[in-house]
This record gives structure tokens, C-alpha cells and sequence, in this order.
């Protein structure tokens, strides 16, 4: 009798892709991401399958959650005590993480999309008050068990509303950036996908900033830079490629100290190398700031935000030199400079 093999087929996984994902010629190589628009740029680093807080918590040992509560808009920042492990040593640190979504997953958030309740208390991935009392309590708790604090940058903005308002979203912001600025603990901010105003600002206040290859860390929006500078949304292409969005440019700017690879391509293809990527470059900076003389800590804090910071002036055809096409792999709009954000979804 003829020996018969079985086979599983597992069921069809549906994936989100950006415009340029799908036209000809485009790869994930080096060369291919650097031959897109900024605007494009900025699309790729908050792709929704891109790793999340929590999908980085396996890099870390013994995580244990704490300060939950069901607050509106507080689980857009997650707490939690962990350990890692580098070179035979145990290294404490608190985790204060912005979590923009419920899951990387995409045929989940698909799902989850369905139901407006569970999409309402992710509020657009915005943190709220709540959110930043959480991320300033953890503060205070790391200093007091001598704690190494990670902060992990996922975010469009915090909260504009009215009620963010009411509830003093922008001096919580401001706490945060002091609750950093006189830590006795070190701090280190990595900037995993989108850093995006105010809600980044307020926790990349560090000893250290790092952040993933292809992400983007921005005071505002290309499509808000582009209704203050060009008084029209439709000039977003232009304004992000005035801004210097990309992390390599801060980097060249002295505002990010290191990039994290991401050798194989962006992580929402290659998510196991990005989580290498980020035990490895985040825990030598743990290590080395673990090493260093506490006493040093503050002076080595000023010196580096001395460094930091640039104003030149330029004029209106200055900037107008900065436009380029729009995109190698998509043709130029015909109205104008914008390319959509959302697309309809392709799926497979």
C-alpha cells in the first residue's frame, strides 16, 4: 500500500499593505526603503503590523504588570517591572511603554475593529491624562527600587480633547519631562515606531534615546506642519520632507544617540530580528549606564541636552527647494502634493 502523508493547512493570514508595498519594483531592501518619499517614510513606521510594546516584553524576564486600571485612554501607556539578562548579570528596569493599538496582529485588529467599544477605549492610540499619571507614578516607583527606566515610544500625539484639556494633559506632559529630567536612576527612551509629538516628547526626555531604523521621531504631523506652513492639508508630502521626520535624521541631529538595525528589513516583515535587535542595543546601553559612577549621572544628563539643539533662519524659496517627486514607485498626483494616508486595504 502506497504510504500517505497529511498536510495542515493553516488558514489564510491576512496582512495590511502601504501603496508602495504593492507596486513593481518595490523590495524591503536597504535601498528600496531609502528610495521612497519622506512622506512614505513616515506611512512605513507606523505599518500596523509593526511590533508593539508588548510584543517587546519577551526580550525581558520575570514581567509583572502593575498600575492597570480601566481610566479612558490609560492603557495607551503600559507599566511593568522586568529583568534583563546580559553577560551573567540581572538588570532591574521599569518599563513605561506606549502601547498605540491593541495588537500587531492584523487579522485580529481587524477583528477588534469590529467592535466600536474596545476601539473607543484604544482613543486612536492617544494617551490621555490618565495614561501620563501612570507613566509618572512608574517614574517615581523605579527611582525608589533602583530601577534602570525604558521608555518605548509608540505614538501619534497625545490627546487634543477638550476634556484632555480640563483634565491637565499638557502640565502631566511637563511632569513627565521633569520626572525624567531628575531621575537618580538612569533613563533611556527607544523610539519604536512613530514618536509623535507631545506624546513622545514627553517621555524621550532620557540619558539615552534609541530608536528602531526605520521609524520616525516628530514634533507634528506632516499634514499639521503642512496646514501651518502651507495653510493646506495637501501639501503633507512637502512638509515632511522639510521636517527631517526620519530617525536617521535625528540621529544626524544629535537628538537620537543610536539606531537599533533592522538588517533583514522593516520589522513588520522581519519581527524576530527586530526583537534581537532591540535585546541587543538596549541592553548594552542598560549595562553601560549600569556601570557608570551614579554621582556622574546628572552632569553626564546636562551635558548631552547641551549639545542638542540648532536655529537657523530661511526664507520661503529656501524651503521650496526641499520639493522633490513624491514617491520613485508611485506616479505624482496631478492636484497636488498628497498622497492619502489610508488606502483601502489590501488584503491576502
Amino acid at each position: 500500500m502506497p504510504q500517505t502523508r497529511s498536510f495542515i493547512h493553516s488558514l489564510p493570514v491576512k496582512h495590511f499593505f502601504l501603496p508602495f508595498e504593492k507596486t513593481k519594483g518595490f523590495s524591503y531592501s536597504a535601498d528600496s526603503i531609502e528610495r521612497l518619499s519622506e512622506y512614505e517614510k513616515y506611512q512605513l513606521s507606523f505599518h500596523p503590523e509593526r511590533p508593539k510594546y508588548l510584543d517587546y516584553l519577551t526580550v525581558f524576564d520575570n514581567v509583572e504588570e502593575f498600575l492597570a486600571n480601566d481610566l479612558h485612554g490609560s492603557r495607551l501607556i503600559q507599566t511593568h517591572r522586568a529583568e534583563l539578562r546580559r553577560n551573567g548579570k540581572v538588570w532591574p528596569v521599569m518599563l513605561i511603554g506606549q502601547q498605540s493599538g491593541p495588537t500587531s496582529d492584523f487579522g485580529e485588529l481587524t477583528r477588534i475593529t469590529q467592535d466600536q467599544d474596545e476601539m473607543r477605549r484604544w482613543n486612536q492610540g492617544m494617551p490621555t491624562p490618565a495614561a501620563f499619571d501612570k507613566a509618572i507614578e512608574a517614574i517615581a516607583l523605579a527611582e525608589r527600587e533602583r530601577r534602570t527606566i525604558i521608555t518605548v515610544i509608540d505614538t501619534a500625539e497625545a490627546d487634543p480633547t477638550e476634556e484632555s484639556e480640563a483634565g491637565g494633559i499638557a502640565w502631566k506632559i511637563g511632569r513627565c519631562m521633569q520626572a525624567l529630567a531628575e531621575a537618580t536612576v538612569p533613563t533611556i527612551s527607544v523610539i519604536i515606531n512613530r514618536g509623535c509629538s507631545g506624546g513622545a516628547i514627553a517621555l524621550t526626555g532620557c540619558d539615552a534615546v534609541l530608536a528602531m531604523e526605520y521609524s520616525t521621531y516628530l514634533v507634528i504631523s506632516p499634514e499639521a506642519c503642512s496646514s501651518i506652513l502651507f495653510r493646506t492639508r495637501d501639501k503633507a508630502n512637502l512638509a515632511a520632507e522639510i521636517s527631517q521626520i526620519t530617525s536617521k535624521e535625528g540621529m544626524k541631529n544629535g537628538i537620537v544617540d543610536e539606531l537599533l538595525p533592522e538588517p533583514a528589513g522593516p520589522t513588520h516583515r522581519f519581527k524576530n530580528e527586530a526583537l534581537e535587535s532591540f535585546r541587543e542595543v538596549t541592553g548594552r546601553w542598560i549595562e553601560a549606564f549600569g556601570k557608570a559612577p551614579a554621582e556622574s549621572l546628572q552632569q553626564r544628563r546636562i551635558e548631552r541636552w547641551q549639545k542638542i539643539g540648532q536655529c537657523e533662519t530661511t526664507t520661503e524659496e529656501h524651503i521650496r527647494t526641499y520639493e522633490k517627486k513624491v514617491s520613485f514607485f508611485i506616479d505624482k498626483p496631478k492636484k497636488n502634493l498628497f498622497i492619502s494616508r489610508h488606502k483601502p486595504l489590501l488584503k491576502r
